[in-house]
């Protein structure tokens, strides 16, 4: 563990880390572009000059290793107008369109320049005009005119893909980041080079002019999108969610995420959800919250799962928290109910893995779901569940559906099939328009928070871990622990307040862009 005075102040940093990884430790401010922490060192940009003590002159920080009894400064007046000239001669054919740029107010050559940089141009020269809204694949645009070459995004498909798609063409001022022919920027974790371009050269798609991130507020949480558990930021206004991004997590996901991971926004957004309880009596459906529909339940249908057990089943997704499995299993425990089900639509896949991210199961909590069920009666297949409402065995259905529902195929069909029971509860987050007919003479849709308004834990494949609330969607929604109070007759603290937000200003006609 080899210590090393950076400006001043003493730090002690793991054997073979660099002297950049030590800025970082003690948060001490130093320029870089081409330096990432999960990537390979490629020492191009040359902004992270240093001054080493007995050494024969300036170094960079990004390929020094720290030493023992290192002194190392980047305050010298030497290195600051290094870093302004080296800062000077990236940007010169640099566009200024800031303004329309979709990185701006999360740019780090913005935020460096403004650091490190503030000189007066002395280019007298017209910049050099490059290809501008480049289609790189199915997920993300390139404007070569704000490339800085720092090679991240290459690097990231030769290190950490292996996909091998980008690579940096010509030379000189020409030189530009582009696809090799036929073959697109299409692979499985395509927008991690979005996360690490260090201005707005590379952009996705799907977020691209939907928002000014200071319009966003942002949480950690974990992704629900399979059992790997990365840990991730969402951003959210009153609007809603806008995006998912990694967040750093060494022992699950490094500083990566797929793709397929950052559609996880869209299913908690409200054009996706279910808004109110929905009650069908045998000839219309009728709307209430969902508070008074799980009164109802109590007072008509409590009494009779207690008497009829036997003729009760509950199915369950991996998609819920590993305290709201507890509460219901041991509800219905108390009642007599012994016969649970699994329902996962991907349990034939669950144990693919692509070697990097992305697992077959596509349920956060699977294991939490049989591991809570092991202490109970265990778990049936849904077939055996279907079988048994088809045959009479079952004439009352208590249904924890999944929120995620793009990996679940058999959706619909599972719905009619079941909706078959004489009482027939689903507990959703998703609007069920387009396939609210039921067979049930007594059916009620129970509106269920998302993972986004809770908080709990999921057992990942990697981890057990803990995610927080962070703002509410849909109010008057439901946790399976509240669902489960109410249907015993007992009272809840319900709080309908979303937590505060970053700001109160709404980015308006947000969904009047046009297409690209």
């Amino acid at each position: 563990m080899p210590k090393l005075t950076i400006n001043g102040t003493e730090v002690e940093v793991k054997e073979g880390a660099t002297v950049i990884e030590a800025f970082k430790k003690m948060n001490e401010d130093i320029a870089h572009y081409c330096w990432h922490p999960g990537l390979s060192i490629a020492g191009v940009c040359r902004l992270c000059m240093i001054d080493v003590e007995g050494a024969r002159g300036p170094q960079i920080a990004c390929n020094t290793l720290a030493k023992e009894g290192m002194v190392v400064t980047n305050q010298s007046e030497q290195i600051k107008d290094i870093v302004k000239w080296g800062m000077d001669f990236h940007l010169i054919n640099h566009p200024l369109d800031c303004p329309i740029c979709d990185q701006a107010g999360e740019c780090g050559l913005q935020e460096q320049y403004m650091k490190f940089g503030q000189y007066d141009p002395e280019m007298d020269q017209p910049k050099v005009k490059k290809r501008k809204v480049v289609d790189l694949g199915e997920k993300i645009v390139l404007d070569s005119e704000r490339c800085i070459l720092c090679s991240r995004c290459v690097r990231f498909t030769d290190e950490v893909s292996k996909t091998k798609e980008l690579g940096i063409f010509n030379r000189g001022d020409r030189s530009e980041v582009g696809t090799f022919a036929d073959k697109p920027l299409n692979n499985k974790y395509s927008l991690n080079t979005v996360d690490i371009c260090p201005v707005g050269a590379l952009t996705s798609k799907d977020f691209r002019f939907r928002q000014r991130v200071w319009y966003l507020k942002n949480d950690d949480t974990v992704c629900n999108g399979c059992s790997t558990g990365c840990n991730v930021k969402v951003y959210y206004n009153e609007d809603g969610l806008f995006r998912v991004t990694p967040e750093y997590n060494e022992d699950v996901n490094g500083y990566w995420m797929c793709d397929e991971g950052r559609d996880i926004y869209k299913f908690a957004n409200k054009d996706q959800r279910l808004l109110k309880a929905k009650k069908y009596d045998g000839s219309s459906w009728q709307e209430q919250t969902a508070g008074k529909a799980m009164q109802e339940l109590h007072h008509n249908l409590f009494d009779d799962v207690k008497t009829n057990c036997s003729k009760v089943g509950v199915v369950f997704t991996g998609q819920y928290t590993n305290e709201e499995y507890a509460d219901a299993m041991q509800t219905f425990k108390s009642l007599g109910v012994a016969s649970f089900f699994e329902w996962n639509d991907t349990a034939e896949n669950v144990n693919d893995f692509d070697d990097l991210l992305i697992r077959g199961d596509k349920n956060p909590n699977t294991k939490g779901l049989q591991d809570e069920a092991a202490n109970h009666s265990g778990l049936k297949k849904l077939a055996d569940a279907i079988a048994a409402v088809n045959s009479g065995q079952i004439d009352t259905i208590f249904v924890m559906a999944p929120e995620n529902i793009a990996v679940y195929p058999n959706y619909q069909s599972t719905y009619e099939a079941l909706s078959k029971a004489k009482n027939f509860i689903w507990f959703g987050a998703n609007k069920t328009d387009g396939f609210e007919k039921t067979n049930s003479q007594n059916t009620y849709l129970i509106p269920m928070k998302s993972y986004i308004e809770k908080s709990g834990t999921f057992s990942g494949a990697k981890a057990i871990q803990k995610f927080n609330y962070v703002t509410t969607i849909v109010a008057g929604a439901l946790t399976l622990s509240e669902a489960m109070t109410l249907f015993q007759g007992k009272e809840i603290e319900f709080e309908l307040r979303s937590k505060p937000m970053k700001t109160l200003k709404n980015n308006h006609f947000t969904s009047n862009r046009g297409k690209l």
